[in-house]
């Protein structure tokens, strides 16, 4: 599976950069495709995530107070981007550091669904985050992928293949 790292300028500032994934020969990235998913039932929810966001972009920088962090296997950033604790919808993210997001697709985490294995499309989504953190981190060794000087931005080959 191709991937394509696209940066998110509209949510992305001087204290925190957005990424998403284009995947193959999607004309959108999964963080688009989330939006569209669940624009009609959840915008709300949305809404609030999109000020989260903007938020860590432009003024604060990314703070674990708005993210749930291990929510892969440990050391791969995985974690949920969520709008307030108790909210059903989430959208899965790979952390790099204090400046960089990658922001992938999320569904509904219901009060029946104790953990992301009860949910085959939060399983789904959860698990195409950990293998795309994967091909990064090896990027990132490979010296394919680096950071910019002010740790912002990816730079390098932002096109890898990932192994499901």
């Amino acid at each position: 599976m191709k991937c394509r790292l696209k940066k998110i300028p509209h949510l992305s500032g001087n204290k925190a950069s957005f990424y998403s994934v284009i995947i193959d020969q999607c004309q959108d990235t999964l963080f688009e495709l989330f939006i569209k998913e669940h624009a009609e039932l959840h915008m709300n929810e949305l809404t609030n995530i999109l000020l989260r966001i903007k938020t860590m972009g432009q003024k604060v920088g990314i703070i674990d107070d708005f993210l749930k962090i291990h929510e892969g296997r440990y050391g791969d950033g995985v974690c949920a981007l969520y709008d307030v604790p108790n909210s059903k919808l989430r959208v899965y993210c790979i952390r790099y550091g204090s400046q960089i997001i990658i922001i992938g697709g999320g569904g509904i985490k219901t009060k029946q669904t104790r953990a992301l294995q009860d949910s085959p499309k939060l399983t789904k989504e959860n698990y195409l985050m950990r293998a795309i953190s994967r091909a990064i981190t090896i990027n990132i060794i490979d010296k394919n992928i680096s950071y910019s000087d002010d740790g912002l931005e990816f730079e390098g080959e932002l096109e890898f293949t990932i192994k499901k």
